[in-house]
């Protein structure tokens, strides 16, 4: 028998067994999914309970991919995508669709998106920081869309070779590095020791930074204990700690390594005194002779012993989700601050450290429980608390969810560069847009519209062009469908803009606006101040 022969006997077998092999795991996975989803549900059940609450109903279809669609893509559904949906009768559609949802680009750009704003708030107004997002932006896309786990995402940031890729990026700003994260906190070891541990560890060091408070738990040597790890960064500030009185060795393979006593250590400013680096368990580093202070931190902040890491994550992603977090504010956990549902918030943090901090699977745990699939109308007084997700709260969208939905009613596009295909901040309509839409507030259920953001959508020009026929595909095509009666065509725009089929009355209000016109020039302009009401609608602004 000939080597070709051979294979051809052997590939349809080997190719049998991968099949079988991904279908065992996808099942592992789905069956670790419910596991956990169950238990989450049966620990917030005994929340209601305890608390005499009344869940709201579970949510319809048309509000379920909505959400998931913001939550996940960060933009609304295409209408398409809602009638398949509504029209599938699978019993487990909706965990079909997170899953298809997390294998998309557009869920790529918005978890960028979201970790981007939490690592780099001061972009939001610092135009000088903001020049070099693009090439963080490209980094963290990159190794979303790799499915890195999280903790090998924060250790490539805290060890990141500086002074080398900073470099780099003075030249290329574009280039793919995380060293923004680092010029936004101006390589202070001040600056990111509360930039990391606000954002890795959930903890708010930085009323530590100058004195000790009475109620607080973490001191001003802790503070500095911690920014003493960043030291070299800035070695005008680094001294070298006291030897100790005996070093000691030890044979490893045969070769004697120091063992050294001597810790990155940082003065405080003010004062003639120091501080050792030392983690915020209070643990001590062990130290060797050629020790990097940044990875033995990075080595402790993404232990899988480290709780603080894990429940810091979960919060995050559950408050990406529910709009309030088991912990909220989402990076102050602490005990002044417990937590709502601290078996929770223990659980997703176990097992996010056991499935690898595999955010995926954490978003697919959230969503596959019975608060994730809740109403957010409410239909008792009991439901009034966030912190119960007795119903889901509603939510308002970022600026770029508010374009990249309204790009996506319309059909607008967006340009496209091939080598770049996931980077939008070439465009400039957005870019500007996001700007106008910027808001101050860390919540998504605080989110308010200012006056002149009001005025942007109800007159600006990426509205008005959106709305215009001769500018929207979306609009186009309705109005332009020889198929589609005037009650259709309303259905349509409901479907593109708000997700649902129009209710009785709004139907009959609409379609009787757009019959009245006599001729078919004046009902497609008609239809195009339908589609500007939809587009400027609380509803269209809202995750609920």
């Amino acid at each position: 028998m000939t080597i070709k022969q051979l294979c051809c006997l052997f590939v349809p077998v080997i190719a049998t067994i991968c099949w079988n092999s991904n279908l065992s795991f996808a099942k592992d996975l789905s069956d670790e999914v419910t596991r956990v989803a169950a238990e989450i549900d049966q620990l917030i059940d005994s929340e209601w309970k305890a608390n005499s609450v009344t869940p709201a109903p579970q949510s319809d279809d048309a509000e379920f991919i909505r959400r998931a669609y913001l939550d996940i893509c960060g933009r609304i559904p295409p209408a398409s995508a809602v009638r398949d949906f509504l029209a599938d009768e699978s019993p487990d559609k909706r965990r079909q669709l997170v899953d298809r949802l997390l294998g998309t680009a557009t869920y790529i750009v918005h978890y960028t998106n979201l970790w981007r704003a939490a690592m780099i708030p001061e972009a939001d107004a610092d135009q000088q920081i903001r020049q070099f997002l693009p090439g963080f932006e490209a980094w963290l896309r990159s190794r979303i869309a790799e499915n890195r786990n999280y903790a090998e995402i924060v250790e490539e940031v805290l060890t990141l070779p500086y002074e080398a890729a900073d470099m780099q990026q003075l030249q290329q700003p574009d280039t793919p590095t995380p060293s923004a994260f680092y010029r936004a906190k101006e390589a202070k070891p001040e600056n990111l020791a509360s930039a990391t541990a606000r954002i890795f560890l959930g903890i708010r060091l930085e009323c530590a930074q100058c004195h000790d408070h009475f109620f607080d738990k973490w001191k001003r040597d802790e503070f500095w204990s911690y920014a003493a790890f960043f030291a070299s960064l800035q070695p005008d500030q680094m001294m070298q700690a006291p030897q100790a009185e005996s070093a000691t060795t030890e044979e490893v393979d045969d070769e004697t390594s120091l063992v050294s006593t001597l810790a990155p250590v940082v003065m405080i400013p003010g004062t003639d005194q120091t501080a050792t680096a030392r983690f915020l368990d209070g643990s001590d580093p062990q130290w060797t002779s050629d020790s990097d202070s940044r990875q033995v931190l990075a080595n402790w902040v993404t232990s899988p012993e480290n709780h603080y890491f894990a429940r810091a994550a979960v919060n995050r992603i559950w408050s990406n989700h529910f709009g309030v977090g088991l912990v909220d504010p989402v990076d102050d956990i602490s005990d002044n601050n417990p937590p709502s549902h601290p078996e929770v918030l223990d659980l997703l943090a176990k097992e996010f450290a056991a499935h690898d901090f595999d955010v995926k699977f954490i978003i697919r745990v959230i969503t596959a429980t019975r608060a994730y699939g809740l109403t957010s109308e409410q239909t008792d007084d009991s439901q009034q608390t966030p912190g119960m997700f007795a119903r889901m709260a509603v939510k308002g969208l970022t600026p770029e969810q508010i374009f990249d939905s309204i790009a996506q009613a319309t059909g607008y596009q967006q340009p496209f560069n091939p080598e770049q295909p996931l980077n939008f901040n070439n465009d400039q309509r957005r870019q500007e847009f996001i700007e106008t839409f910027a808001n101050s507030s860390e919540s998504p259920t605080e989110r308010q519209s200012t006056i002149l953001q009001a005025l942007s959508l109800m007159n600006g020009e990426f509205v008005a062009d959106a709305t215009e026929l001769s500018e929207s595909r979306t609009l186009a095509a309705i109005a332009e469908a020889p198929f589609l009666d005037s009650s259709q065509k309303v259905e349509a725009l409901f479907l593109a803009t708000l997700n649902r089929p129009p209710t009785e009355n709004e139907a009959a209000t609409f379609v009787e606006y757009v019959s009245k016109s006599d001729s078919p020039a004046k009902r497609n302009s008609a239809l195009g101040d339908v589609f500007w009401a939809l587009l400027n609608s609380s509803e269209f602004l809202m995750n609920h």
